[in-house]
């Protein structure tokens, strides 16, 4: 046997029962949202948290998702700024955090 017993394992938990998260983890600094419409178009928009994006969803999105009805979307993080679109054509939602980065290549 090779180690020390008192080494954690890799799914031991901390205080609270929470995993132990890695001092490396990094935290998206937003998240862009893809939507796919009917008809093949494509818009991305942009929410500055994960909370945020699920208010929009849960709040706007879902319950009226098979709506011919117009809902807001929100653009990027311009404040004031919306999209137009019915919920029915929504045909798929992508999220996918973005990571800034201190070093541009």
């Amino acid at each position: 046997m090779t180690g020390s017993v008192n080494q954690p394992k890799p799914d031991d938990a901390v205080a609270g029962g929470q995993p132990k998260r890695s001092r490396y983890a990094r935290t998206p600094d937003e998240f862009a949202v893809h939507l796919l419409m009917e008809g093949g178009h494509r818009e991305e928009v942009r929410f500055p948290t994960i909370q945020e994006f699920q208010k929009w969803y849960s709040g706007e999105l879902v319950p009226k998702s098979s709506s011919n009805d117009f809902i807001t979307i929100p653009i990027k993080n311009i404040q004031g700024e919306y999209m137009v679109a019915r919920p029915s054509k929504i045909m798929a939602i992508r999220v996918e955090p973005v990571f800034s980065s201190s070093i541009e290549r």
